[in-house]
């Protein structure tokens, strides 16, 4: 008897248990939005809903997308530069091209107007090793791997010292060979970039020496055949990183047949979902090529920021003033302490400009070269082309050669071009006028302002900003007993 009535109740009991959860799983879920800076996500059970899980998948791959446009500025550079050769005006690997007159270097990223550029790229793994006979005299150069990392100085911040010499490039791998009297580097890549400039004041002096460099592969070393010099003969050109979704076309370009470093495997990692794989063909479907697009003109306008707007410790020069480091990460582009990568110091720079050497981070006494940058007048205002402004250059600047400042469109950051010609003023220009103290003042803006010697023009309706180089800085521009003082604006 007491065990039926305990059945009876057990049964009961489990109906009702039963009951009450059919009950419960027929409930609807309560609705869960979580509000975020992209907009209102709805959650089902802890779940995203099919409409979340899409959206998130789009956010997650543009930001992906934008960390990696700056992250890949170096690279596309790299391939941007070799297009423009190849394509634009012909030239194999190996042969050199000259970029000698302001037309000629108007496409290029902030260049110097007043010395004779040479480049020349060379694919190692088609190729071969790469010999270069540098010869005697005053030059400034290298070798650059894809990332814009040099591989070797030449010239006179090379081991060579300005005496000339025999290098031989080898690609990653390799075994070495036996080469008694060459100066023997390793590629990290197999694509590789020769640039060198001829700074002999004599402009004829200069090129002859440039014209001297032999390039050839180890294979004909025996019998090296003779090089052919391009000129770029005035061709329009630019090799400006593409803010579209030919940034990506470059980028997977490059990588066609390139070993990926270590350190660069997460963000191919991070770009597989967006049909970026080395290697790979690069055929991204709609969905891929729509954030890839919007990620790309982010990432332009973020590259902007970081190099006209620094947040960088350390980049302003003189405190107070308003001229900054355009250089401030090392030739490795990692932190002395090896910790990270210097993600926007060379962001910085490499969205403003192309190449890097030992000899370019400033830092030998001498020799070298110093970029400092203003896109900024005293009172912190962005240069406009439409105002009027002056600067004084203090007597006895601290150069072993020469000094120039040069203004560069803020958009295409390349020179700033007028019916002036080039918007550039060096110290070796003749009919340079000096105060009677020896300083100089120099004037820019859209109309000569009166009685200014030393003016270059501007373009109303354009930004710009300016580029002071100090070529062979000497002492007193180290220990700041020289000072440059701030663009000033003048008054309407």
């Amino acid at each position: 008897m007491k065990l039926n009535l305990f059945r009876k109740s057990l049964i009961a009991s489990l109906a009702s248990i039963s009951f009450f959860s059919g009950v419960q799983a027929k409930q609807p879920a309560a609705a869960d939005v979580r509000q975020t800076r992209f907009g209102a996500l709805q959650l089902e059970n802890g779940y995203p809903s099919k409409a979340t899980a899409a959206r998130l998948y789009d956010e997650l791959d543009f930001q992906r997308a934008t960390q990696a446009y700056l992250w890949a500025l170096p690279a596309v550079g790299f391939k941007a530069l070799y297009d423009a050769q190849a394509k634009t005006f012909g030239a194999r690997n190996g042969d050199v091209v000259l970029y000698q007159t302001l037309k000629d270097k108007a496409g290029m990223l902030t260049p110097n107007i007043t010395t004779l550029y040479a480049f020349s790229f060379w694919d190692l793994a088609k190729q071969g090793p790469l010999v270069i006979e540098v010869p005697a005299g005053l030059t400034a150069g290298g070798v650059l791997d894809i990332w814009q990392q040099p591989i070797t100085d030449m010239g006179q911040t090379g081991p060579d010292k300005g005496a000339g010499g025999k290098f031989l490039i080898l690609p990653p791998g390799s075994p070495e060979p036996v080469a008694p009297g060459y100066l023997i580097v390793r590629s990290p890549s197999n694509q590789i970039w020769f640039a060198t400039r001829g700074l002999d004041p004599d402009k004829a002096v200069a090129e002859a020496t440039v014209r001297r460099h032999r390039l050839y592969g180890w294979s004909q070393r025996d019998n090296p055949p003779t090089n052919a010099y391009v000129p770029v003969a005035g061709r329009p050109w630019q090799s400006a990183q593409p803010a579209d979704l030919n940034y990506w076309r470059l980028l997977s370009e490059l990588y066609a047949n390139e070993p990926v470093a270590p350190g660069d495997r997460m963000l191919f990692g991070m770009l597989a979902p967006l049909g970026i794989t080395p290697g790979q063909p690069f055929q991204p479907d709609a969905r891929q090529a729509k954030v890839l697009t919007e990620a790309a003109q982010v990432g332009d306008l973020m590259a902007r920021t970081i190099a006209y707007d620094k947040r960088i410790p350390g980049a302003t020069v003189y405190p107070g003033k308003q001229w900054e480091y355009a250089v401030l990460f090392d030739l490795d582009q990692e932190t002395p302490d090896k910790r990270r990568v210097q993600i926007d110091e060379r962001s910085s720079w490499f969205y403003e400009a192309i190449g890097m050497s030992a000899g370019m981070q400033g830092r030998i006494v001498g020799f070298g070269q110093v970029y400092l940058e203003a896109s900024k007048d005293k009172g912190g205002r962005w240069l406009d082309g439409g105002r009027t402004y002056r600067m004084r250059v203090p007597a006895g600047a601290p150069v072993k050669q020469f000094w120039s400042i040069t203004l560069y469109d803020n958009l295409s950051r390349g020179p700033l071009i007028t019916d002036q010609g080039a918007a550039d003023l060096s110290s070796r220009k003749p009919d340079l006028v000096t105060n009677t103290d020896g300083s100089l003042d120099v004037s820019f803006g859209p109309v000569r302002p009166a009685g200014a010697a030393n003016w270059i023009k501007t373009t109303p309706g354009k930004g710009w900003f300016a580029y002071f180089r100090f070529y062979g800085p000497t002492e007193a521009y180290f220990s700041k007993a020289w000072q440059l003082n701030d663009i000033e604006a003048l008054k309407p």
